[in-house]
């Protein structure tokens, strides 16, 4: 059986959860029926778009991997990771913490058994902490007592955003959001954001994979194109090799493609 059980409260394992579908298609068992079958319809739909999600999430989470180590070795210290999804390999912690044995880490979801797996797991860990928090309130997040304590913003932080604005609709908020976090962060500090991108392929061709998410407990889908994830990097310098396809950053001289469909990725310094 594939089923996690018991179901925490305030679960419906009938409404399929991002961060279950986003197990599944790293190959976990975390995740319930309603997600496997939400999840095969946008493997299904990516694969006609020429990619396969199942492909494009891994890149992302190495992406995710070389950044925190990235920035690890450059002397960061402290992390949040907001809307963190279920425990797997590869975590904040574990690459920070390699790189950087004093490192402090916040991971931050909305999914209660997220947060179930991820304090389970994390609970004999000094240098994590875990919180319930709304992305659509970043003020909340970051005046938690549980991350104040943790997390002093007068030295520089990184900020993760990965794979998860793509589940606001609303670019002005999104601005809004990101406004909010870069006014809290220290000189220094940086914000890592990965968003999914079309490629060359018309939107439209995505309305499948948007019709899925609106049936998840997030309740939308937005792709968007390279001027757009560029905008959220206002107020940043890129990082080198600035915003490209995940799975190119930082990783060998494979040029960048971007006609087929990924997800976007980069880095940018708080000046």
């Amino acid at each position: 059986m594939n089923e996690i059980r018991p179901v925490p409260p305030g679960i419906d394992p009938s409404v399929p959860s991002v961060a279950r579908m986003y197990d599944h298609y790293l190959g976990g068992k975390d995740n319930y029926a309603s997600d496997r079958e939400a999840a095969a319809a946008v493997i299904e739909a990516s694969i006609r778009t020429g990619t396969d999600i199942r492909v494009a999430v891994r890149d992302n989470r190495a992406f995710l991997g070389r950044t925190v180590r990235a920035l690890a070795e450059a002397g960061v210290r402290q992390f949040i990771d907001i809307g963190a999804g279920l425990p797997t390999q590869e975590n904040v912690h574990q690459v920070a913490l390699r790189a950087a044995p004093d490192a402090r880490i916040v991971y931050v979801d909305n999914d209660p058994i997220v947060l179930v797996h991820a304090r389970a797991l994390l609970a004999d860990n000094p240098r994590t902490r875990v919180i319930e928090g709304d992305l659509h309130d970043p003020a909340a997040i970051l005046d938690d007592p549980e991350v104040t304590r943790h997390i002093d913003f007068g030295q520089p932080v990184a900020v993760v955003f990965c794979a998860i604005l793509q589940f606001i609709p609303d670019d002005a908020e999104i601005a809004a959001i990101l406004e909010t976090v870069r006014g809290r962060l220290a000189s220094g500090s940086h914000l890592v954001i990965s968003h999914p991108f079309p490629g060359e392929q018309p939107d439209e061709v995505f309305d499948t994979v948007s019709d899925v998410y609106t049936r998840t407990r997030s309740g939308s889908f937005t792709i968007r194109g390279s001027k757009a994830i560029t905008s959220f990097f206002a107020g940043t310098e890129l990082l080198e090799p600035g915003i490209v396809p995940v799975q190119n950053w930082r990783n060998g001289d494979t040029e960048p493609d971007f006609t087929v469909p990924s997800y976007l990725g980069g880095v940018g310094r708080l000046i």
